[in-house]
């Protein structure tokens, strides 16, 4: 019976032991499961923690939704011809702003097939595409897979930059970025979205959004662009400057063609069109319009110090000075877009030949060691240490590697800056500036050959006029009442009341007698003096200074000869004063400015004159006397040469030395003025047959006036007339304009028995030298001849 019990309870002691084997696991599991929970929890919480330190931007400044409503990117200012076309910007980042509706659709497709194919899917984070990440891209290691970014992730990543928190960066600035484009789906549609991100993002060439970068490559506003070119722009955003199509076509194109197939996949394109847009080449069109290499660079530099006065005085939304480099402010002005480009297109078309000539005029001498001043002046000009010229000097020994300006192209060259001090020393420059006379609007303005290598703008720096301020001896003549069908003498005279002054001709002619406007056609320095003198030099800088000229006029007779030295931009607006019947033109270029917004906020009034300072009739009178230079005188290139019609007027100018070539070309509707020299007055061509400014100037004004009247808009100048002088006044500039031998009997009546003196044709007959005068006593015997013998 014991042995029986026993058996019995060893059956049932095993399922005991049993029971007993299973708990021990359990117990043993219990922990690790515990663990594996509590760590749960503890990185949930952490999570939680993380998420809330980020959300509240303890780990970086999150936006708020007021925030993101006020977006503020930084916009460059734009600067817009009178026909709407930008002419440059000011800007930190060159960025400018386009609406949905201002960008081609091809750009949307192009964009989202590319970028973010379920753009229209998510609310701003695509789990789909997140979760393709995590298991191609980590799990796999498939560098192929592509990003999961959004592209309201990528905007919040473009606006708001991301900051380093060591091994934690990635995950505090991606989850930064989440919340941020959640937000902005929250606040913003899907195209303001769209918008948004193409006006925030970087291309090529440090410039921002697509309404530049579209200009830039295609010279074309976002809107007309092509699904080939749409392309190009967008398949730019992998690698900016690596697919830069510009710089690397190869690469820029095969990426196009990558895009337009992503395009092809999402539905945006058919495999027929797709294969008609691959075919197609880049088709660039690059054209740079940036703050200071736009089609009027000089302009705006000239423009900004007044824009930047206005923003001193006005306020924007958010009661502070508007930022002219920020505030995305737009900025209409008088200048003609396509005058502007013809002005720039002809400075350098020609500027580059007239270098050419200026080289090999100087080939075989070597102009630095026939003056040396030039080069130690320039120096010495530079140095702003305080050594001596000697240690100075030596400093310029020194090789270094430079880019040089050249009309071939710029070159990099490793020069001494000696040599490269001279080679911009011998470079010739220009000034080129157009204003309409009747609106006193400014529609041209042209400061030098690149601004890039010469910022002294050769529109506002004084420089001796030569013959080009004769227009104004004249018209102070006629002011004084003497006629214009008077005579004067061309001979070499002896000043000796002005120190033995002898003025000369430039081709060293003399002798007859010369009607005003024959001796401005032929622009004699012997007549204009004579003609200055009768009508007194301080009467002749009355009527300078009436006209808006303000430079100092020195009181002498070589006054007439322009020894003063006036800007480009004073003589052309005196000029215009003439053409506008006596009536002073001050040119204005400012029309309004308005914000990002197209909101004016400022509207410019000028009060033009409306009361002559001098005679409409003298006016008209000294431009038909400048018809006569074009028509028969020195500046009859512009008919003979370049065949330009129409009514035109104008004077040329050669200063001493040659130093400077002037001309100021005349129409109807537009007064045009050019300048060209070097900048160091003593660098200047030899010989008057290259150095005067039917040679140097001239051209230019020339090409200026060919272009434009091949341009079917500005036809109708051709057509317009000056006004005319009454029929008396145009009957004494009919008169002959040369005699060799006056006829004293119909002209002066016998001087010698009015004013007890020889006649002056006998003495000269005899050979004698008629008898100097006074200024003071001729300007009394002019009055007393018109009292006299003053036609009826």
């Amino acid at each position: 019976m014991a042995k029986k019990r026993s058996n019995t309870t060893s059956k049932t002691r095993k399922p005991v032991s049993k029971k007993k084997g299973i708990s021990k696991k359990k117990q043993q599991k219990r922990p690790i499961l515990r663990f594996i929970g509590q760590a749960a929890v503890v990185m949930f919480l952490l999570g939680c923690l993380f998420f809330i330190l980020v959300f509240l931007g303890v780990l970086g400044p999150v936006p708020s939704k007021t925030q993101l409503h006020q977006i503020n990117n930084p916009l460059a200012s734009e600067v817009y011809s009178a026909d709407g076309k930008i002419l440059g910007r000011y800007y930190v980042e060159n960025r400018s702003y386009a609406t949905f509706d201002e960008i081609s659709p091809n750009v949307i497709h192009a964009l989202i097939a590319t970028e973010d194919a379920r753009f229209y899917e998510h609310r701003g984070i695509d789990e789909v595409a997140l979760a393709r990440v995590f298991v191609k891209s980590i799990l796999m290691r498939n560098s192929s897979s592509g990003g999961g970014s959004t592209i309201s992730q990528q905007i919040a990543k473009n606006l708001f930059p991301r900051s380093n928190f060591g091994p934690f960066s990635m995950p505090v600035n991606k989850l930064r970025e989440s919340i941020i484009a959640y937000r902005l789906e929250r606040i913003y549609s899907k195209d303001e979205i769209l918008a948004l991100y193409l006006n925030t993002v970087s291309f090529a060439e440090n410039i921002f959004g697509i309404e530049v970068v579209s200009e830039r490559f295609f010279s074309k506003h976002p809107s007309k662009l092509d699904v080939h070119e749409a392309a190009v722009l967008v398949g730019m955003l992998k690698a900016n400057n690596y697919y830069n199509p510009r710089t690397h076509p190869e690469r820029s194109l095969g990426r196009r063609n990558v895009v337009i197939d992503q395009m092809v996949k999402s539905e945006y394109l058919t495999e027929e069109k797709a294969a008609f847009y691959k075919e197609k080449p880049l088709g660039l069109r690059y054209r740079l319009i940036s703050y200071n290499q736009g089609p009027a660079p000089y302009f705006l530099e000239k423009l900004k110090p007044e824009l930047l006065e206005w923003c001193k005085h006005n306020t924007n939304e958010n009661d502070e000075p508007y930022n002219l480099y920020t505030d995305g402010l737009k900025i209409t002005t008088t200048i003609d877009y396509n005058l502007q480009y013809y002005a720039q297109q002809s400075v350098k078309e020609y500027m580059k030949n007239l270098q050419k000539v200026f080289d090999n005029h100087w080939k075989s001498r070597d102009i630095f060691k026939e003056n040396p001043a030039i080069l130690k002046s320039a120096i010495q000009n530079r140095n702003t240490s305080g050594a001596s010229y000697g240690e100075e000097l030596k400093k310029y020994s020194e090789k270094k590697q430079t880019t040089l300006f050249s009309w071939d192209g710029l070159k990099d060259v490793n020069v001494t800056r000696l040599d490269s001090l001279k080679h911009y020393l011998k470079i010739l420059n220009a000034g080129f500036i157009a204003i309409d006379p009747h609106q006193s609007t400014l529609k041209a303005w042209v400061g030098g050959i690149d601004y890039r290598f010469f910022q002294y703008d050769h529109v506002t720096a004084p420089r001796q006029t030569g013959s080009t301020f004769k227009p104004f001896v004249y018209l102070a003549a006629l002011e004084e009442n003497i006629e214009a069908d008077s005579y004067f003498v061309n001979q070499l005279k002896v000043y000796e009341e002005y120190n033995d002054w002898t003025p000369r001709n430039s081709h060293d002619s003399y002798g007859g007698y010369y009607t005003m406007k024959e001796a401005l056609a032929k622009s004699l320095n012997t007549v204009s003096v004579e003609v200055l003198l009768e009508a007194g030099i301080n009467e002749t800088i009355d009527i300078a200074e009436k006209l808006g000229i303000t430079a100092d006029l020195p009181d002498y007779p070589s006054l007439a000869l322009g020894v003063a030295s006036i800007s480009l931009k004073e003589i052309v607006e005196a000029f215009a004063g003439i053409v506008n019947d006596g009536i002073p033109v001050k040119s204005n270029y400012l029309v309004q400015i308005a914000d990002k917004n197209e909101i004016i906020l400022e509207t410019f009034h000028y009060d033009l004159e409306n009361n002559p300072v001098v005679s409409p009739e003298n006016c008209r009178a000294v431009i038909n006397m400048m018809q006569a230079v074009i028509d028969e005188g020195t500046g009859r290139g512009i008919r003979t040469i370049y065949n330009i019609p129409g009514d035109f007027a104008g004077k040329t100018g050669t200063t001493q030395n040659n130093s400077d070539g002037w001309f100021i070309g005349i129409t109807p509707n537009l007064v045009t003025g050019c300048w060209v020299g070097a900048n160091d007055p003593r660098v200047h061509f030899r010989s008057t047959t290259y150095g005067q400014g039917a040679y140097m100037a001239l051209p230019i004004v020339a090409k200026f006036f060919h272009k434009t009247y091949n341009d079917r808009s500005f036809a109708y100048m051709k057509n317009s007339k000056f006004a005319q002088p009454g029929e008396e006044m145009l009957a004494m500039l009919s008169e002959p304009g040369y005699k060799e031998v006056l006829d004293i009997e119909k002209r002066e009546f016998n001087l010698a028995s009015i004013f007890g003196k020889k006649n002056k044709e006998e003495e000269l007959k005899k050979g004698q030298k008629p008898r100097q005068e006074q200024p003071e006593e001729k300007g009394q015997i002019w009055k007393k001849i018109k009292s006299i013998f003053k036609k009826k």
